[in-house]
């Protein structure tokens, strides 16, 4: 049995259906189980929470391995999590972290996913950490600007990325879950395509056949809200604010050949991503 958290969010919908797809016996913990409506079927549910011992209790009971995805800055989600899985006798954790720990010295954005592994690597339970670069999805957050004033905000100027489709991430947790020899390893994941934001609106711009233009952020304030329009812990800004200095001044980008190495073809391209994703930005750009 394997269980997975954070199973309604980018990576966990797509790694359910992808288990699922494959035959595994999947479990998934949910605190709202309306939103796990589209999950598949066969996948167990399982009501709770990371931050309930008793929960994480029930949830893990009869698991083998688990994913383990823990929202927000903090560790005691995983603390709890890897507590849990300690006594239910789990024998493989699946980790998703973030290309930031490898950052020297390592970026404020890079300490808690860096706290999180070693939580993890003390635990004694075998486990394989997946770091993967940006979200294509991120581009999602640009959708409020879009539909206001065709435009997207960029902040990193110059900086390039190389954004890794969410599906390709559970791509590679559900191999690392139903595969061996992935213990004690860790995994750097990112798409093929390094970009800057404006190369990213302007592929939009070329799937929609709608003109999407790229404006400079004109202030650390701005760029912190148009990616956490609800606001952010003082910490999360700071953080944010520091990880998109370090972007604009990395013009050369992280990529690497993980996915391809490990599952024998090559992750999706942004063009493919935004191609599926055209109504949405096509309804925005036309609002």
């Amino acid at each position: 049995m394997i269980l997975v958290t954070g199973a309604t969010g980018n990576i966990g919908r797509e790694l359910v259906s992808q288990l699922d797809a494959a035959g595994a016996a999947v479990r998934i913990l949910v605190r709202d189980p309306v939103r796990a409506a589209a999950l598949p079927g066969s996948a167990e549910r399982f009501t709770g929470d990371l931050l309930s011992p008793r929960s994480l209790a029930g949830a893990v009971a009869g698991v083998d391995r688990m994913f383990l995805l823990t929202p927000g800055i903090g560790t005691e989600a995983a603390e709890l999590a890897v507590t849990a899985a300690q006594a239910a006798g789990v024998r493989h954790i699946v980790l998703l972290s973030s290309t930031n720990v490898l950052g020297d010295p390592m970026p404020k954005m890079g300490l808690w996913h860096h706290a999180r592994e070693e939580i993890v690597r003390a635990s004694g339970i075998p486990a394989t950490v997946l770091r993967p670069g940006g979200f294509m999805t991120n581009a999602l957050d640009w959708l409020p600007t879009i539909r206001e004033a065709g435009y997207v905000l960029d902040p990193v100027g110059p900086g390039r990325m190389a954004p890794i489709d969410p599906a390709d991430i559970a791509a590679v947790a559900a191999h690392a879950l139903t595969t061996g020899g992935h213990e004690g390893k860790a995994y750097e994941i990112t798409g093929a395509e390094l970009f800057t934001v404006a190369e990213q609106s302007a592929v939009i711009s070329d799937t929609i056949g709608r003109t999407i233009t790229a404006r400079p952020v004109a202030t650390p304030e701005e760029a912190v809200a148009a990616r956490f329009p609800n606001g952010a812990p003082p910490a999360l800004a700071e953080a944010v604010v520091e990880g998109f200095r370090l972007m604009r001044d990395d013009t050369e980008g992280l990529r690497t050949d993980t996915v391809e190495e490990l599952l024998g073809r090559k992750p999706a391209r942004f063009a493919d991503w935004c191609a599926r994703h055209a109504g949405v930005f096509r309804a925005a750009a036309d609002a």
